[in-house]
């Protein structure tokens, strides 16, 4: 049996969340001995400069006697984040136009810039 035929046999149960620049899958898989455990993986989209891409993955194994305390630490800290800064995201970066709106006020400081520029002469002074 190949290796990707393997793969897809363990796999049991899948849902995906897609944010931003960055996905997430959870999905349920089998072990060996046909128990249950959890993988969740980062995939995250980089974009070279020559407009290629690849992307950069990121997996946890959560197996069933780590579950309870997980899940405790998780509400835990998402509670927290909540609690002290709300849910509103207040980072530009996370905006879908956050490159667009650099560059617009950068293009507007260079022309403020260029507006308020005096060509002096020092045989003037």
């Amino acid at each position: 049996m190949r290796e990707n035929d393997m793969l897809e046999k363990d796999e049991i149960f899948s849902k995906v969340l897609r944010a931003g620049r960055r996905t997430y899958f959870f999905d349920v898989r089998a072990t060996k001995a046909d128990d249950y455990y959890i993988t969740i993986t980062e995939s995250k989209k980089f974009t070279e400069e020559d407009g290629s891409f690849h992307f950069k993955k990121h997996k946890i194994y959560l197996y069933k006697e780590d579950f309870a305390a997980f899940t405790e630490i998780l509400e835990e800290m998402t509670a927290y984040v909540l609690n002290h800064k709300g849910e509103e995201v207040i980072s530009e970066r996370h905006q879908k136009d956050f490159k667009r709106e650099y560059i617009q006020e950068t293009a507007e400081e260079t022309k403020t810039s260029e507006k308020s520029f005096t060509d002096i002469d020092f045989d003037d002074i």
